[in-house]
């Protein structure tokens, strides 16, 4: 079987940290698939390395006709793209920071050896720490902080990670491919943590008496909230101003579609139902400890300049 990995650059760089995403099962909101594509191209990441596709996809599954096949596109007789699997690392250098960023297609089959593929790039490029990204849908505040689920490879990163202010997980049931990397990582003793961002879904059925549904397709407010987590973890500064300005956007489009379906059907109790929601939702808000020492020192300063200009 052809799973070798395929090393594009020579000699290899050595990079840090890495960043892993992939078009696949938990990508709510494109967090998973969007927000790597997202830093790639605004930092005009470099194609360093990939993983040979053979044997870790199906072609078709009887009876689903074009699910999972390849996607091809024909003009005028003659074929210009064939869409395949494609699981490629990207090179980003920040300052004295190198960062693998990693983009691929959750495999159907031999996931094992996929994952120790993974993990061979991580090692030859000196990976000192890993951090997978997923999404799931949920019923919350489309207006509020994204909550982020964890998990951690290594029982010594209990802290580092709570420190993120993520919702350590308990899930129980069929395993995302990030989940599974993350336990070969532990195996490996390789630091690795998972961030699931949950993404606004709303299933208003049962208030309109028709079937409809409302989700947030590319979820730039948890791609916001995953990118400060990173810049504190890694210490990068990556630019949040885009995400938080295309957050903000979001926000009132999400708003104005709500409003016209409350117009549309005033009836229905859609407004209620969004305040019901506000109303019971808490957030857990990342605050990193400097950021809490910077607000403290500023309010102390300006006391001190208040009680000054008093004197």
């Amino acid at each position: 079987m052809g799973s070798e990995v395929q090393i594009l650059v020579e000699p290899v760089p050595q990079a840090q940290y890495m960043i892993l995403g992939w078009r696949q099962w938990a990508d709510a909101g494109a967090v998973s698939s969007g927000l790597p594509v997202y830093l790639i191209e605004k930092y005009q990441g470099k194609l360093v390395a990939q993983i040979n596709p053979h044997g870790y996809y199906l072609f078709q599954i009887p009876g689903t006709h074009d699910l999972i096949r390849p996607v091809i596109h024909f003009h005028n007789g003659f074929p210009q793209s064939l869409e395949v699997p494609e699981n490629h690392f990207f090179l980003i250098n920040w300052g004295t920071t190198s960062i693998l960023v990693f983009i691929g297609d959750e495999p159907h089959l031999n996931v094992e050896e996929y994952v120790q593929a993974i993990l061979k790039v991580a090692k030859l490029f000196g990976v000192q720490k890993m951090i997978g990204l997923g999404g799931v849908y949920g019923e919350f505040p489309y207006d509020k902080e994204r909550d982020i689920s964890g998990s951690y490879s290594l029982q010594e990163m209990h802290q580092e990670v709570e420190d993120l202010s993520l919702r350590l997980t308990n899930y129980h049931g069929g395993v995302s491919i990030g989940s599974y990397l993350c336990k070969r990582a532990g195996d490996e003793h390789i630091p690795y943590i998972g961030m699931y961002a949950m993404v606004p879904y709303y299933d208003l059925s049962p208030l309109l008496n028709i079937e409809q549904t409302l989700r947030i397709e590319n979820d730039y407010m948890a791609w916001l909230g995953i990118l400060r987590r990173v810049n504190y973890l890694f210490k990068t500064d990556f630019d949040v101003l885009d995400l938080a300005q295309k957050s903000r956007k979001l926000i009132r489009e999400v708003s104005q579609e709500i409003q016209e379906l409350s117009g549309q059907m005033p009836e229905a109790g859609i407004q209620a139902y969004f305040e019901n929601l506000s109303k019971n939702f808490r957030e857990n808000p990342f605050i990193p400890l400097e950021d809490v020492w910077e607000e403290h020192l500023r309010k102390i300063l300006k006391k001190m300049e208040d009680e000054g200009e008093e004197g």
